[in-house]
């Protein structure tokens, strides 16, 4: 029996890191599968996040199809970005905010596999508190805060993700924790440098 995981086109446990560093390509095909992971969530209050992610998945894209060789990796994409005026980054500001959204979207899977009781209106607002709230302004907010209220029963959610529950339980803990360290990688890279200055 097929599950929501089983569909992707690319999971995040098949990124491959060279060196540490994030294979550009692979990690925006993951990337992708995840945006479809909203659609589950059944509301158009996600359409704003899936908007979202998808045009920093394009930016991205653009940067990877113009420079395959300097943007072959996400390290590499942002360092050949790096002297280049605020103007002329807009891949890394892509990454940057992309990567602020695959942030969100762990903190609420882990949320949500670490408190069974929570349903995900619960979890989803607990994660954006953690994670995006602190990027947006107070015209942002109000539509996120919609968003979280428009999630399904946690229940219904999980019947979405496939019959086989306890594969569908595997195979999130595998795609949550391959994630969460792409995740942790892009951050610490950022911080690192500070890539993200004025971004």
């Amino acid at each position: 029996m097929s599950t929501f995981f089983d569909g992707m086109k690319k999971s995040f446990k098949d990124v491959p890191l060279v060196d540490g560093k994030i294979a550009t390509d692979e990690f925006l095909q993951a990337s992708e599968s995840l945006i479809k992971l909203f659609d589950l969530l059944g509301s158009s209050a996600f359409a704003v996040v899936q908007n979202d992610m998808q045009g920093n998945v394009d930016k991205i894209r653009k940067k990877l199809l113009e420079s395959p060789v300097d943007a072959a990796t996400l390290q590499d994409l942002v360092l050949d970005e790096k002297d280049a005026s605020i103007k002329g980054k807009s891949a890394t500001q892509g990454l940057l905010w992309l990567s602020r959204g695959l942030q969100f979207t762990a903190a609420a899977m882990r949320e949500t596999v670490d408190n069974p009781d929570y349903e995900l209106t619960k979890a989803f607002t607990n994660a954006y508190g953690k994670t995006l709230s602190k990027h947006h302004s107070f015209v942002i907010k109000p539509i996120f805060k919609l968003a979280m209220k428009a999630c399904p029963y946690r229940a219904d959610f999980f019947k979405k993700l496939g019959d086989d529950q306890e594969k569908v339980t595997a195979q999130l803990l595998e795609w949550l924790a391959s994630l969460e360290n792409i995740v942790k990688i892009i951050f610490s890279f950022f911080e690192s440098g500070n890539y993200g200055k004025g971004l």
